[in-house]
Order: C-alpha cells, then sequence, then structure tokens
C-alpha cells in the first residue's frame, strides 16, 4: 500500500534555544499549510516548497500568563488557527494574505521559456503566498485544555475539569452552557435502557478525542484509561441529548484517531497495542474490529517493551495508518491491520556493526497532501551512551522530518484492481512492473521459495527454457520501470492524485490538481493539453480507467459548473475537440470499465451502467457511451463516502449458467460494493420471465434488474476479479480474490461438477477460502496462480561516515529506503484448504489444470512441508490430521516421488518417521524409482534409507542402484555410488554424502585429470546415447591422481566389493559385445580396462564368434559395410601420385585426433605432434593392392605435415566440432599442400567412394582407442576384429607379427585363424564388400595357418613384441612398450621400410620421453 522511500528530509528551522524548539504539528484541511508549535511561538510552513511563510511570538509578559503552547486547530476553511495553552487559554488567530498580490517565493524562468504567468490559478497553486498571523481573540477556560478538535462550524474543547465547551470560531460560546461530562450517559449499546450508568468520578475527564462525520459522534479517550463513543442522539447538542458507549475490556486508553471512510476508531493503549473499534449498525454497541501489535516472532527483542502508544494517524485516503509509541519507532500498517513498514527492527534499529540504535522518538506528526510526505517532530530522549555524549548532534535536537512515500494506485483508483500490472505512484515519479518480454524470472527461486528468497533475478540472456513458458512477462526481474512524470505537467497541477495503466501495459494516464496527461512507453513521450486553459478547466473526481485505445474519466467542469464523463483517445491531440463528454446528474466518487461498460458511482448514492463502444466518425475515432441502466442504492449506503469501490464482475452464485448458457458467461453478472471494508455482492434478478436471445434487442439483455444486496466478506481492502475466461483454468478465472489486510487473502471459488454431471442439490456452487501469504498483495496474475506485491529494503551508508564526525548525518542515522518487486505462489494454500474441507475432487480437477507450471512441484512440495511441520511438531494430539490426505493426494501425479524426497531432505529428520508413516515406505519408494527408471530420485532416497535403516540395508539398495546406474551409463551417478559405497563401508555413515544429482568437485575423485585431457565428443546424462572417449590410457598409474584414488584403501574389503560389481559389469559388456559402452564406461569411471583385460584375455575377453562381434560393432558404431566401387579396377589411384593424396587424405583424419589433447592439455610443441603423427597412425591404406613403397614416398608425405604442424592443429579442431562434416578439415590440409594438384571427376569419386566407406569421425577415433588398449592387453582376437572394420591391413600384419612371439597363447591363435575363416565365408555369403581387403591380407592368413600349425622364431627385423610386459605396472614401460609396439612402422610383405620403422622409432622414443622429464604430467596419454 505505502512504501518508505529514499531518505527523510530535515527543514532547517535555525539555531534555537530550547524553548523555541517545536513540539507539535498540524496540517490544514487542504494539507497546503502546516502549522508548527513552538512552547512560545507559531510557524505557519507551505508545503512545497517547504518553506517557512510566517512566525509568532509571544511576548515574554503574555507567555508567562498563558504558558506555553500544546495544541493547535484550524479552521474548515484556512482562515483561523486555534491554539490552545497550559494554563487553560485559547488564542485565535487570524491569518491574511500580506502584501495584496505578492507572493513570498516565485519560481524563476530563464528568458525565452515559456512564461506559466498566464496559467489560471498559478499564483496561489505554485509560489509559497506571503501570510500575516494576527492574534484577535483569547478565551479563558479555567482549566488546562485536554484536547481540541474542529466541528463544523465550532469548535469542540475537552478541559481537565471534565467539561466539553462547543466554542464558535469567532471565540463566543453563544450562550450555549459546557456540558458535564458526569451527566453523559454510558451503556454498552444503545438498545439497552435510555438510563445508562454515568461516568460517576468526579475527576474524569477527557484525555484525547477525534470527531468522526461518517457515524456522526466522537470517539474519546479518558484519563482513566476507559475509551468510548460519544453521540448526538437529535441534532441538539446538549447534555441530555449525549449517549456514550463503551467497550468493557479496554481500560489503559492513550490516544484516538478515527477513519471516516471505514468507519473505524483506532485507540492506542498502555500495552502498546491498537486496538480497532467499529460500531454495530444495528444495536450501536462498539465490535473490536482487530488489533495492531507487535509480534513476538517478528520482533522478539523489542515486542513488549515499546511503552504506551504515543500518536496515531491515519493518512489522507484513509488506506493506511501510521503508530508511534513512547519507546520511539514508527510503525505503518493497512486499514485491517497488515504491517506494511516498522523501524524496530532490522536496518532501522542497528548499526552495520551490530550496535543498537536509538530509536528515534516522535512528538508530534501529521500527513501531507496525498499521503506523499509525513511530517514528524521529532524530539529525542536523554538517555544518551557514553560515547556518544558528544554527538548530541542535529540528529538528537527536536527538529522537522519529511518522510516520502510512494503508495500503490489501488489506494486512490480502485478499478485498476482488475489489472494485472502493479503500478505505484509518488509525488513526482510512477513505479511499473512491466517487464519486457526478455526478461523472466526463474520462479522457482521466487520470494515464495523458502530457501532462497534474494535469488530472483534471471539473467536476460539466459535460456528461458521450461520457467518460461505460459508465465507472464509481469514477472520481470527486480527492478522497477520508472517513469518521471512530466515537469511541465506537475508544475502547475500538483500533487498526482490518480493514475492508471492499460490492459497492455504500454500507456499510463495521470490526474493531478487539474487536466490530466497521458504517457506512451513505447515512445516514451507525455501528451499534455495543447490548450492550458482546458487543462485548468476540469478537475477529475471519480478516478480514471482505460478502455482499449481510450482513456474515461469522470469531471467536473468548472466554466459549465457541471458534473461531465468524458471519453478522449489516447493517440488524437489531447483536446476537447477530440473527447466525447456526457453530462452526468451528479458528481461521480468512483468510476470502473468491465469489458464494453462503464460503471459509475455517484454522490446521491446511485450506480449508473453505461455501454462504451468504438464510433469511426470520418477521420476521426471517437468512443460513444449510452446510459444502459440506473440503480438507487442509498437504502442500503448511509454515506457515499463509505464506499471504498465498485466494479462490475461476471462473478455469480450461480456457476451452473455458464454451462447451459455460454454467451451469458460474458455478461456483467453482478456489482461488487466494498462499502466500508463489507464487500456487497448485487446479482442479476434471472427468477422473473426470461427474454429469449434471439428475439432481444442485444442491449436488452443487460437490462435485467438486481436482486437485493448480499454482505459476501467483511474486512475487505481490495477485490480482484478478471473479464478474462478460460475452459482449462476455469476455477482460477472465475474467482474472486479478496484481501483483507492482516487476515491474509480470501478467494471466492467456484466449485464445478466433475464431467459436467448434475451436481447435488445440497453443495454450494462456491466456497470462500481464507489464506495467509507473506507479502502485502498488489496484483493477482490468474491464470499463474501468483500475487504480485511490493515490499520496503533498506541500505544501510553508516560504514561510509567515520564516527568521529561533529554530528551525525540523517543518512548514517536512517537507512536507505528503497521498494522491492516480490512475488508468491498462492496455489498450495488453496488446495490444502479444499482437502481440509474434503473436497479433494475439487483440489484435483484445480491441481490438473494448473499442472503445466513451471513451479507446479514447488506447489505440491511446499503444501507437504507445511503440513508435515504444523502436524509432527504439534503438542496436543490431531483428532483429524491431514497428512495422510495430503499424501493420496500427491500420488495424483507422477511427480509423487520427487515431491516426497525433496520435502524430506529439506526437513529436519525427526519428522521423517512421521511423515513417511503417511507417504510409505522409503524402501517401497526407492524401489518405484528404480522401477520407473529415475535413478536420481533413487539416489535421494538411498540417503534417506542411511539415515533410517542397518547400513547392510542401505548397501544392499545402493548395489541395487549402482548396477542400474551401470547398466543405464549414469556416470555421475555411478561416481557417487562409488563414494557413498565406500563411506558406508569405512565407517563414514553418520555423515550422509550430498546429493547425487548435483556434482561438487569433490565426486569426480580423480578424473578431473582425464576430463581436461580427453577429446569430448559428447557427454549427456540422459538422452543422449553414452558416447564420451576419453583419450587416455587407463592402466594403474600409482603415480597419477586416479592411482592414488584407487590405491588408497586397496586393502579395504569395500574396495574389493566395488571391484567386483566394475569386473561384473566389463564381462557382462564385452559378453555382449558392447565395446562402445565398455570404451564408455571405463574413460568415465577410471576402471583400469588394460589390466582387467590382461587378467581376462582367455575368459571373458575372447571373441567366440567373429561375424557376430563384427555386425554388433559395424551397428554400434555406425559404421557402414563396405561395398564394391565400379571402377575399382580402373583406379587411378594405381598411380604413385595419387596414391601419396589418399593416403594424405586419410592420413591427415587419422592422425588429426591425436594431436587434439596435447592442444588442450596446453602442451604445443611442433616436436611432440611430429612424433604422434609418425608414430600412431597407419602408414598404410590399401584400398586394392599391396603394392610395395619405398622410403623416399615416406618422406615424400611426412614433410609437409611436419612443416606445417600448426595446420595440422587446425584441421584437427575443425574435425573435432560437433557440427562440421568429417572431411572439411582434411580437404583444407589437402588443398593447401598440394594446390598443384587437379583431380578429375573420376578421381573424386573414387575419393567419395572411400570416404562412404567409412563410418563417423568419432567413431574411428574410439575404435583406434579400443584397437590401442585390446593391443596394450594383448587381446590379439578383438585387435583382428577392430583392424577388420576399420579395413587395414598394416593392422592385421602388426597383430600377426605380434603372434610370432612365443608367448602367445596357442588356443588365441587357434581362435583368431577360425574366426577369420568364419569371416571369410560370410563375406562370400551374405558381404562380398569384405572380399577385396581379405584378399589383401591373404598372405598375412597363410601366414598365420603355419604358425599355428608349428612355433616359428620371430624374425630379427619385428618391432618389439608385446606379450611378456602386459603385467608390469611401472609408466615408463608402459610408456615405452605403447611408442614401440604401436608407434613403429610395421613390416609389410615389403621389407625396404625396415629402416625408415626402426630410425622413427628412435625419435619417437626421445621425442616423447622430453615432456615426462619436465614433470608435467605423471601418465602419457595416447
Amino acid at each position: 500500500m505505502y512504501f518508505l522511500s529514499g531518505w527523510p528530509k530535515r527543514l532547517l528551522c535555525g539555531p534555537r534555544s530550547p524553548a523555541e524548539a517545536p513540539l507539535h504539528v498540524q496540517s490544514d484541511p487542504r494539507r497546503a499549510f502546516f502549522a508548527v508549535l513552538a512552547p512560545a511561538r507559531l510557524s505557519i510552513w507551505y508545503n512545497r516548497p517547504s518553506v517557512l511563510i510566517v512566525t509568532y511570538k509571544e511576548p515574554a509578559k503574555s507567555s508567562t500568563q498563558f504558558g506555553s503552547y500544546k495544541q493547535a486547530e484550524w479552521r474548515p476553511d484556512s482562515t483561523m488557527i486555534a491554539v490552545s495553552t497550559a494554563n487553560g487559554y485559547i488564542l485565535f488567530f487570524h491569518i491574511t494574505s500580506s502584501r495584496g498580490d505578492k507572493h513570498l517565493y516565485e519560481p524563476v524562468y530563464p528568458k525565452g521559456s515559456p512564461q506559466m504567468k498566464g496559467i489560471p490559478h498559478f499564483k496561489e497553486e505554485h509560489c509559497a503566498p506571503a501570510l500575516n498571523l494576527e492574534m484577535k481573540k483569547i478565551l479563558d477556560l479555567q482549566a488546562p485544555v485536554t484536547s481540541l478538535q474542529s466541528v463544523l462550524e465550532d469548535l469542540l474543547v475537552a478541559t481537565s475539569d471534565g467539561l466539553l465547551h462547543l466554542i464558535h470560531w469567532e471565540g463566543m460560546t453563544n450562550g450555549r452552557k459546557a456540558i458535564n461530562l458526569s451527566t453523559v450517559p454510558f451503556s454498552v449499546d444503545l438498545q439497552s435502557s435510555r438510563v445508562g450508568s454515568f461516568l460517576g468520578f468526579a475527576d474524569v475527564h477527557i484525555k484525547d478525542m477525534e470527531y468522526c462525520a461518517t457515524l456522526d459522534g466522537f470517539a474519546v479517550v479518558f484519563n482513566d484509561g476507559k475509551v468510548g463513543f460519544i453521540t448526538p442522539v437529535s441534532s441538539r447538542f446538549t447534555a441530555e441529548q449525549l449517549h456514550g458507549v463503551w467497550p468493557q475490556d479496554v481500560v489503559d486508553g492513550t490516544c484516538v484517531a478515527v477513519n471516516n471512510k471505514y468507519r473505524l476508531m483506532a485507540f492506542g493503549c498502555a500495552s502498546g497495542s491498537v486496538q480497532v473499534y467499529t460500531i454495530d449498525n444495528t444495536t450501536g454497541a462498539m465490535l473490536l474490529s482487530h488489533k495492531l501489535e507487535l509480534t513476538a516472532k517478528q520482533y522478539p527483542d523489542i515486542w513488549n517493551k515499546t511503552g504506551a502508544v504515543k500518536l496515531i494517524r491515519w493518512s489522507p485516503d484513509n488506506s493506511v495508518v501510521i503508530v508511534t509509541w513512547e519507546y520511539g519507532g514508527l510503525s505503518l500498517w493497512s486499514v485491517f491491520g497488515a504491517q506494511l513498514i516498522c523501524t524496530l527492527g532490522g536496518d532501522f534499529a542497528y548499526r552495520s556493526d551490530g550496535t543498537k540504535k536509538d530509536p528515534l522518538k516522535i512528538n508530534s506528526m501529521s500527513w501531507g497532501a496525498e499521503g506523499y510526505h509525513l511530517w514528524v517532530i521529532s524530539g529525542f530522549g536523554s538517555q544518551h551512551t557514553e560515547i556518544e555524549a558528544d554527538l548530541r548532534s542535529i540528529v538528537k535536537q527536536p527538529s522537522i522530518l519529511l518522510f516520502q512515500f510512494i503508495k500503490s494506485v489501488l489506494t486512490v483508483n480502485p478499478c485498476m484492481s482488475n489489472q494485472e500490472q502493479v503500478l505505484l505512484q509518488g509525488e513526482d515519479r510512477l513505479y511499473l512492473n512491466c517487464g519486457e518480454a526478455s526478461q523472466t524470472q526463474n520462479l522457482k527461486s521466487s520470494s515464495a521459495c523458502s530457501e532462497h528468497p534474494r535469488s530472483r533475478e534471471k539473467s536476460p540472456f539466459a535460456d528461458g527454457g521450461l520457467e518460461t513458458q505460459g508465465l507472464s512477462t509481469l514477472l520481470g526481474h527486480r527492478h522497477w520501470h520508472v517513469v518521471q512524470i512530466s515537469s511541465t505537467y506537475l508544475e502547475s497541477n500538483w500533487p498526482i492524485r490518480f493514475s492508471a495503466i492499460d490492459k497492455l501495459g504500454q500507456n499510463i494516464a495521470v490526474v493531478g490538481k487539474f487536466g490530466f496527461a497521458h504517457y506512451s512507453l513505447l515512445t516514451k513521450k507525455w501528451k499534455l493539453f495543447g490548450n492550458i486553459t482546458q487543462e485548468q478547466n476540469m478537475i477529475v473526481t471519480g478516478g480514471l480507467a482505460w478502455w482499449n485505445e481510450f482513456m474515461v474519466l469522470a469531471c467536473y467542469s468548472i466554466s459549465n459548473r457541471q458534473e461531465e464523463l468524458r471519453v478522449y483517445l489516447r493517440t488524437s491531440n489531447l483536446d476537447n475537440a477530440f473527447a466525447h463528454v456526457t453530462k452526468a446528474q451528479a458528481e461521480t466518487l468512483l468510476l470502473s470499465v468491465f469489458r464494453d461498460m462503464v460503471i459509475v458511482f455517484r454522490a446521491d448514492c446511485s450506480i449508473c451502467l453505461y455501454s462504451i463502444e468504438r464510433k469511426a466518425d470520418g477521420l476521426n475515432t471517437t468512443a460513444g457511451i449510452q446510459v444502459l441502466q440506473e440503480v438507487s442504492m442509498s437504502r442500503y449506503i448511509p454515506h457515499p463516502f463509505l464506499v471504498v469501490s465498485v466494479t462490475l464482475t461476471s462473478v455469480s452464485t450461480e456457476n451452473g449458467i455458464t454451462l447451459k448458457m455460454p454467451q451469458q458467461a460474458r455478461d456483467a453478472e453482478s456489482i461488487m460494493l466494498n462499502l466500508a471494508g463489507q464487500l456487497i455482492m448485487m446479482q442479476r434478478d434471472r427468477s422473473g420471465p426470461q427474454i429469449r436471445e434471439k428475439d432481444s434487442n442485444p442491449n436488452q439483455r443487460k437490462l435485467l434488474p438486481f436482486c437485493p444486496p448480499v454482505v459476501l466478506a467483511q474486512s475487505v481492502e481490495n477485490v480482484w476479479t478478471t473479464c478474462r475466461a478460460s475452459k482449462q483454468k476455469r476455477h482460477l478465472l472465475e474467482a474472486l480474490w479478496l484481501s483483507c489486510g492482516g487476515a491474509g487473502m480470501k478467494v471466492w471459488l467456484p466449485l464445478f461438477p466433475r464431467d459436467h454431471r448434475k451436481p447435488h442439490s445440497f453443495l454450494s456452487q462456491r466456497i470462500m477460502l481464507p489464506f495467509h501469504i507473506n507479502i502485502y498483495p498488489l496484483a493477482v496474475l490468474f491464470e499463474d496462480a501468483l500475487v504480485l506485491g511490493a515490499v520496503n529494503d533498506t541500505l544501510l551508508y553508516d560504514s561510509l561516515y567515520t564516527r568521529t564526525g561533529a554530528r551525525e548525518q540523517l543518512e548514517v542515522f536512517f537507512p536507505f529506503c528503497v521498494v522491492e518487486r516480490t512475488s508468491q505462489i498462492y496455489l498450495h494454500h488453496i488446495l490444502r484448504q479444499l482437502l481440509v474441507r474434503n473436497l479433494g475432487e475439487q483440489a484435483l480437477l484445480l491441481a490438473q489444470s494448473c499442472a503445466a507450471l513451471p513451479y507446479f512441484p514447488h506447489v505440491l512440495e511446499l503444501m507437504l512441508h507445511e503440513v508435515l511441520e504444523e502436524e509432527a511438531t504439534s503438542r496436543e494430539p490431531i483428532p483429524d490430521p491431514l497428512l495422510p490426505t495430503v499424501a493420496k493426494f500427491i500420488t495424483e501425479f507422477p511427480l509423487f516421488l520427487q515431491t516426497v524426497v525433496h520435502c524430506a531432505r529439506k526437513t529436519e529428520y525427526a519428522l521423517w518417521n512421521y511423515l513417511f508413516a503417511a507417504v510409505g515406505n522409503p524402501k517401497d519408494l526407492f524401489e518405484e524409482c528404480l522401477m520407473a527408471q529415475d535413478l536420481d530420485t533413487a539416489a535421494s532416497y538411498l540417503i534417506i534409507l542411511q539415515n533410517m535403516e542397518v547400513p547392510a540395508v542401505s548397501r544392499q539398495h545402493a548395489t541395487l542402484l549402482f548396477n542400474t546406474a551401470l547398466e543405464q551409463g549414469k556416470w555421475d551417478l555411478c561416481r557417487h555410488m562409488i563414494r557413498f559405497l565406500k563411506a558406508i563401508g569405512s565407517g563414514e555413515s553418520e555423515t550422509p554424502p550430498s546429493t547425487p544429482t548435483a556434482q561438487e568437485p569433490s565426486s569426480s575423485g580423480g578424473f578431473e585429470f582425464f576430463r581436461n585431457r580427453s577429446i569430448s565428443l559428447s557427454q549427456s546424462a540422459e538422452n543422449v546415447p553414452p558416447g564420451k572417449f576419453g583419450l587416455q590410457k587407463t592402466l594403474s598409474m600409482p603415480s597419477g591422481p586416479s592411482g592414488k584414488r584407487w590405491s588408497k584403501d586397496s586393502e579395504c574389503a569395500e574396495n574389493m566389493y566395488i571391484d567386483m560389481m566394475l569386473w561384473r559389469h566389463a564381462r557382462r559388456l564385452l559378453e555382449d559385445v558392447r565395446l562402445k559402452d565398455l570404451g564408455c564406461f571405463a574413460a568415465q569411471l577410471g576402471f583400469e580396462l588394460i589390466s582387467w583385460l590382461c587378467k581376462e584375455r582367455t575368459r571373458a575377453a575372447r571373441v567366440d564368434n567373429f561375424v557376430i562381434a563384427l555386425k554388433r560393432l559395424h551397428k554400434d558404431f555406425l559404421w557402414p559395410l563396405p561395398i564394391i566401387p565400379a571402377s575399382s579396377i580402373s583406379s587411378p589411384f594405381k598411380n604413385g601420385k595419387y596414391r601419396t593424396v589418399g593416403e594424405q587424405l586419410l592420413k591427415s583424419q587419422s592422425a588429426d585426433p591425436f594431436i587434439n589433447p596435447d592442444m588442450d592439455g596446453g602442451i604445443s610443441n611442433i616436436q611432440r605432434s611430429q612424433s604422434w603423427l609418425s608414430n600412431i597412425g597407419p602408414t598404410h591404406r590399401d584400398m586394392d593392392t599391396a603394392s610395395s613403397h619405398g622410403p623416399q614416398m615416406q618422406d615424400a608425405f611426412l614433410s609437409p605435415l611436419s612443416n606445417k604442424g600448426d595446420e595440422c592443429s587446425i584441421g584437427s579442431a575443425t574435425d573435432l566440432t560437433e557440427s562440421s562434416s568429417m572431411v572439411d578439415g582434411d580437404w583444407t590440409i589437402v588443398d593447401e599442400n598440394f594446390s598443384t594438384l587437379s583431380l578429375t571427376q573420376s578421381e573424386l569419386e573414387h575419393i567419395s567412394m572411400e570416404l562412404a566407406s567409412k563410418g563417423p569421425h568419432k567413431s574411428q577415433v574410439q575404435l583406434r582407442y579400443l584397437l590401442h588398449i585390446f593391443m596394450e592387453a594383448g587381446c590379439l582376437d578383438w585387435c583382428v576384429v577392430i583392424g577388420l572394420i576399420l579395413r587395414e591391413s598394416s593392422v592385421i600384419s602388426q597383430i600377426l607379427g605380434v603372434t610370432q612371439s612365443s608367448e602367445v597363447d596357442r588356443e588365441m591363435l587357434q581362435n583368431i585363424k577360425m574366426g577369420l575363416h568364419a569371416v571369410d565365408r560370410w563375406a562370400s555369403t551374405d558381404c562380398p564388400g569384405y572380399k577385396p581387403f581379405l584378399n589383401i591380407i591373404k598372405p598375412q592368413l597363410q601366414k598365420l595357418n603355419e604358425i599355428t600349425e608349428e612355433q616359428v622364431q620371430p624374425d630379427t627385423f619385428q618391432p618389439v613384441t608385446v606379450g611378456k610386459t602386459a603385467e608390469q605396472t611401472s609408466p615408463r614401460a608402459e610408456d615405452n612398450r605403447g611408442s614401440s609396439s604401436h608407434g613403429g612402422i610395421p613390416q609389410s610383405e615389403n621389407g625396404g621400410s625396415s629402416m625408415v620403422s626402426r630410425k622413427e622409432e628412435d625419435t619417437t622414443q626421445t621425442d616423447e620421453d622430453e615432456p615426462f622429464r619436465d614433470g608435467a604430467y605423471d601418465c602419457s596419454v595416447s
């Protein structure tokens, strides 16, 4: 409603003696002037600018006679001031204009600027007038005056001798006797016998009183603490005609303030609370409406130490009340008790270093015009700490402070309640919440979320994704869109009284003292009246509203002396010539628009309905207005000022109508009237004969009479409805939302029969549900189930100033106040209220309609959490617990399992038994998660099981989950499970591991090394098939990080247990020929594949069926089966020159991937990449013949790559981008290195055929990696299968070279031989594409046959063998073995190349060892 803004301002009064310090401030009825009293002086201040106009000083002699000044009261026309003094005198001052047309302050304009002097009323509006104060009359009442009150044309004065004086403003009593209070009868209500009990004490007198015009009486506080309400029974004001009522339970009253609009009397009490009473219409008794009191929960250290309430002041628009205590401090409350601000806590009460401040003591306060300012006379007590003795600064002296406020537009223009925007108006600016479409908010962490109340921003560049779907852009970010009001308009029309924003949030209109102006958020421009006289001739009385492109407003025309209803078009010039004007009978107090209807409420208590339609009149577009219906409400409304808001809605008690006649659902069904906090509904009377629609004139249907009013709710501050309709969310869109102050919110919800069944006659069709929210509601987003609001936040700046300064600044003492936007989900409150009332079916319908909202899971979680907290911590047994019902309700949704576990994880352990007694055993829920394949949720249940069950049970479930995660390739989860199982085994089970869903750095153990060094090809948890291969050696390396991780507790049985599971999984993968999954598994979990394969060489790592294995690999790696090219016989590649190109092409393809790890790891030395190139890539890629090559050929294709190491790396970078095709990089290199080459059509065809017979680049990298691993482990049968797929004879010959070693198992050789024969047979029948390659390797096959028949000694030229080193674990041995066995150019039929291979081996050795000597890494990356 109201929010503090910025720092308070201090008005300079000049240095004074204590006798001149201000002690009381009182504004005049128009709030343009303020009377400030000091003990012996009266000053008049002007409102804008806030300047001192005139001061009257009491001479010393008369000052001792009168005593010091105490209170002041203005005459209603602001021409006189009455001042009461300590010795019982009342002084009457006349205020006269001193210098005719002269002004004290006038604005000075630079030359050339448009002079404002021609504006009517300009002088009195914008210049501080020069005034004189003159004492005209002195009245001696013989007793100290305790209270002064202006009542119509008289002044009512209460004195301490128990008398009430009615004095005329001219200072005469007119012969009327003073009334003795002891003769006024008091009773509990007006129905009791006329002769009530008298107060009956001689010394009873009124301590404070205030006149209430709408109740026609006085709220009074007596000196003994009793409170009451005195009302004249007839028009004559005599003791016989007065009667008083009093509540029996208030005995410590201190002060009183009256709210005329809501007919409320707020009595301050000595206990520190404020009791707000209203008068019962039927009996006249005083009824307690609500209390304003601080709670121990919010203010634990101060709530009962505030002292008595000192002052209470209602704002000018009667929508908020401000309260201060003897102890000091300010608090601001809405009409019905919602607390908005309190300065006794937070940054107001504590400095940034945590020390406590003295609270601000307030001696007097008064609201300024429209409630934008609060004038405060501050006075500090004398209890200063010694440290601050030297700081008796200006802050500590009594002075005049101006607190600045901004307020919600709903306080003055309630027709804005059918909008979804939040609009706040300040003195010279507007704040609105229309965020641009790009600025969306992650609502899961909105302020309603208990964990992160502050993390509400979301980057506008972030991917909206799920959060933004269907959500209104009104949420935006935390900051406001601030619009500065046009200074030209403000200059002559301050203060701003009303403002309104259109439905789309693109245009704003504001109304000041005269006329109005509007602003477009798209063009960022203001539009003002061209003719200043037209602007100054209209006073808007009943607010304004937007209808499409038009502004509808009710105003009074000064020149015509006529009440009018006007419609202006936004796009045309602001001029009366373009306005549509309709005359009105009486002054319009309120106005609202519903679809194509305008409803107005007038000062004669009548309601008038108009229809509004767009008219194109030639070039001009105007709107036409016609009267539809008038309804007199004078029977029901005692005073027109009591009506807070009036609105048309489509809400009715009968929601069945909307099913039978959908046309009428769009009609204005009823009028909602907020009468002093009572919500009254008048529906259309459909009991009479109905007009059939097709016969009727469209306007006649709307002329149905209204039924007598029905009261829907009490203590209502705001009402929200919408005119939109939607079949999906009927519950939310056809509901009526009420804000009820301290009682929270209420919703009047329609109840629908399921599947259009006939509703039960005994079931009501609507239900009123109350619920509490933590913010003050300013707008309701109907479909999104959100309430928008605003909240005051504070910023301390005291640390910027040193304490040694001579005086403490205001900026140091007060925090800087800002207003922040906030929002809250309310759906869980409504669902819970429906479940409490056994309306589960309705709750389900409502929840299902909202299930698509991004924060719906959070709604279910909040509901479960709140019910659990309340019931599980209750002291008394609960007769009918709600938790089982809520649990059953949540099972209706697929998110049930997540909701329960998230709730449990956020709740303390002590409540878990209560929760799982209602929702089910966590073991069963864990198994449900596994069945539903929801492993992350299952992992959360595991943590609960670990705390609730014995270790054996949690280990059993963890094993289940671990195996499932291995099966599904959820590697993150697997790593967490390994850690979890170790924790259980090593006795760390007291500290449960963190949720597996969030990955923290420690979880990956020794894998960071591999993560940084590997070629990341693809990694995704769910939707992408597991395909991330690290290009690294996964041998056990004690010196590397992963080596530490595995070898730390190698003796530990737990490690053995985990290893057994990993081995079992690896065995299953190999048996199912799932090599791709095996590689992924090893790379992700740091599994030592090579050492395991060495052990399993003759068991699981055997290839049983070569043909099946080959087929499966083709399928897994998306590798096409080979086909015979048509032109293979006459291939141009038989020519040596072209063969080089082809090999170059393929060479770069196979070699590039091995360069990349070096680039990633940051090692960019060309020698290294050279060695990788010459070392690993296969040298021969024979397509159709095993022709021989000399050493010079090798040099020819090696030299360009060595010279251009950089280009190679660029090529590899290109290849490895996911999106690029696998050929791009290679063609670049070919093009650069052999630019002189020109290829013919047939050659291009041949190259493309070659490329088509290969699989994706990624698969090639992965296959080579696996080939390397199997070669290291000595699983030669698998090497043969991979060599066949890659169709590289060099690989086969290399393997056969190894087989000549005596250590190779004969069974394996036999298996390879049998397998290759089986492949040959299969190729002959099913896959002829393999035949050319099998022909190429025939010589090797023959050699294999010979070896199996008799063991042949290895040739002297053979490279170093691999067999015996398989079990060695030294990293150095690994390096040597890796480089030699895989790297050297293998022996083929041509013996001539062995020289080259030997030479290259030597360079490789030295090149490869160098980086490790630097200590860069502890393991070699292959």
